[in-house]
């Protein structure tokens, strides 16, 4: 029978707060219990809350209906528990814990909540099946790691709240039932009871909604808010996540980035005791694509992209001499001392790799005797062959991967096969933050399913002035006043000046292919919003979910967000998403198709 709080029952710490200067105090202390262990005239009970463990003792001087009590507790029985704070036994001293020097003598003890063996135990949870462990995501969320990291979450929600406000910035709420509009991914919709056959969208971001906030003359806006992307999952993207959005009038670039950039200092030496340098290095996304093969590069190890096709463009290797031709290019990587490592088996598997991202295949070579295994030599002369060691500085121990197809191909397929290489080869730096600024992103990119062009970022976004010109005749030249900020391979924020210009934004519609009915349909009165006066204004969208993540050195977004999704974008705790009732459905004016349909 659970036993209930009376008003004597008043929490005076929580575990982890108490240490030897509480020697001698009276404390009562609540939480789950983390093991129970009897020894016979002993019993100690490892009691936890959320910020950490301290040992409740029970022996021959404890009251015997206290001590029988403390013999049923099993593990996450919740309880709470009255006593003296005492120092514990010689050669009992756990260094391991903050609490490891002492003890709570219990006076009284109350069951509040007693618990069923529960699916795991919280220790082991991380031996756990993912599908175990999300089901039971409110045991799992006891792990002290989750804990942290959510704690964690919270102070950096903290700091950016007071950071913002003391820049004056104002906290504005958006609409999370907006008019769906094109933002690069698959909109949520909310069917509406009252207009039967129209729909809601959950927002993508509050793009549109902020850009009317700077048009309204709110200057400054902040807000923590939420959004909404119905595409495929991955490690560090979930369906609906939290962004840390900002909008700025009369505010450069410059300014926006410099902003962002004191945010970042503010977080990090107040919730990690990390300075970070500023300004960032900056890179714009030609070059980020030309050395990595990323616009979201890790830049804590090198192994940089090489272009090789001016010393084989003439050589008798018809894949890169054909590549060239065709307007594409022959470029390497080299894994320094990764002989060992990459064995040719482990060369087939990054070979596979790169046929599944578009390549074709990898040409290779692998130092590990005298001479270089070079997978294309009999192609080539012994000139050519020493023209490219020398030019990538290949030595023995080294593999160096070659790939040659066109630009599209070849750098996103080397830049992916980086990665996979550094971790294989350990190569990765532990607690190292390297931030840069990606710039000057194309405004347009080809879709090839669709056969026209689709913005990169946005459709709001200021195209550079200098390459106005190019709007109607080179879409492809055309780059934009946009900026990433990137954290060691972590896209962290996405952000741009915004068109102000009612004209120029009707023209940027119609380049990305557009009717004028459309832009009417879509958005129509945002263009109507610019005849009114509309000062310049820029601004960005931080992932909170990422950068907690980061900062946290966790390996998934799941493990800072409290309830996540899995990679079917579905629930398992809850069983969720779920079919709706018939009545539900009806009253809306919805018909259910299925396969058999």
């Amino acid at each position: 029978m659970a036993e209930l709080l009376t008003k004597t029952d008043k929490r005076t710490c929580y575990c982890a707060e108490l240490s030897k200067a509480n020697l001698g105090q009276t404390v009562c202390v609540m939480g789950w219990a983390q093991r129970q262990r009897d020894h016979g005239q002993l019993i100690f009970i490892d009691l936890r809350d959320r910020t950490g463990i301290v040992q409740l003792a029970f022996d021959d001087a404890t009251d015997r209906a206290v001590f029988e009590k403390a013999f049923t507790v099993r593990a996450e029985f919740v309880l709470c528990a009255h006593g003296v704070v005492r120092a514990r036994g010689e050669g009992a001293i756990n260094p391991n814990i903050p609490t490891g020097e002492i003890e709570v003598a219990v006076t009284e003890l109350k069951i509040l909540s007693a618990a069923q063996t529960p699916p795991f135990e919280v220790n082991d949870a991380k031996k756990v099946k993912d599908e175990t462990a999300l089901k039971y995501r409110y045991v799992d969320l006891r792990r002290p790691e989750l804990q942290k990291n959510i704690k964690m979450r919270h102070e950096i929600a903290r700091v950016a709240r007071e950071y913002y406000y003391e820049n004056g910035f104002y906290e504005i709420e958006t609409p999370m039932m907006i008019k769906p509009t094109p933002e690069g991914a698959r909109d949520y919709i909310v069917p509406s009871r009252i207009h039967k056959g129209s729909f809601y969208a959950l927002p993508q971001s509050p793009q549109i909604y902020k850009q009317l906030l700077m048009l309204s003359g709110f200057d400054r806006y902040i807000q923590l808010a939420r959004c909404f992307r119905d595409e495929d999952l991955r490690a560090d993207r979930q369906p609906e996540f939290t962004q840390i959005d900002l909008e700025m009038s009369f505010a450069t670039m410059e300014d926006i980035m410099a902003m962002n950039e004191g945010f970042i200092q503010r977080v990090f030496k107040e919730v990690l005791g990390v300075e970070i340098e500023t300004p960032m290095q900056r890179i714009t996304f030609r070059e980020a694509m030309e050395r990595y093969g990323s616009d979201k590069p890790d830049t804590r190890y090198g192994m940089e992209i090489q272009d090789l096709s001016d010393l084989v463009k003439d050589c008798g290797f018809g894949v890169f001499t054909s590549a060239i031709e065709q307007g594409g290019s022959v470029r390497g990587i080299v894994a320094k001392g990764g002989a060992a490592t990459l064995t040719r088996k482990e060369i087939d598997k990054l070979t596979e790799h790169a046929r599944g991202i578009g390549a074709k295949g990898l040409a290779f070579v692998r130092w590990v005797d005298d001479a270089p295994a070079c997978s294309f030599a009999k192609f080539m002369t012994e000139d050519e062959l020493s023209a490219i060691y020398a030019r990538v500085g290949l030595e023995k121990g080294d593999v160096l991967l070659i790939c040659a197809d066109k630009n599209k191909v070849v750098l996103p397929t080397l830049g992916a096969l980086r990665t996979i290489v550094a971790k294989q080869l350990d190569m990765i730096p532990k607690n190292k933050f390297n931030f840069l600024w990606v710039v000057e992103f194309p405004f347009f990119e080809w879709n090839e399913e669709t056969g026209h062009w689709d913005a990169m970022h946005h459709p709001f976004t200021m195209p550079l002035a200098e390459c106005l010109p190019y709007l109607d005749t080179d879409p492809g030249a055309v780059r934009a006043e946009c900026y990433d900020m990137v954290l060691n391979g972590t896209e962290l924020l996405s952000g741009s000046i915004r068109i102000t210009d009612w004209q120029l934004q009707e023209r940027m519609f119609k380049a990305l292919g557009l009717e004028k009915e459309e832009i009417e349909r879509k958005f129509g009165f945002l263009v109507e919003a610019y005849k009114y006066g509309a000062p310049p204004h820029g601004g960005s969208g931080m992932g909170l979910d990422r950068l907690a993540m980061v900062m946290a050195e966790a390996d998934s977004l799941r493990d800072v967000i409290a309830f996540p999704k899995v990679q079917n974008a579905s629930e398992l705790m809850s069983s969720c998403p779920t079919p709706a009732e018939p009545s539900a459905l009806t009253e809306l004016g919805i018909a259910v198709l299925t396969d058999e349909t």
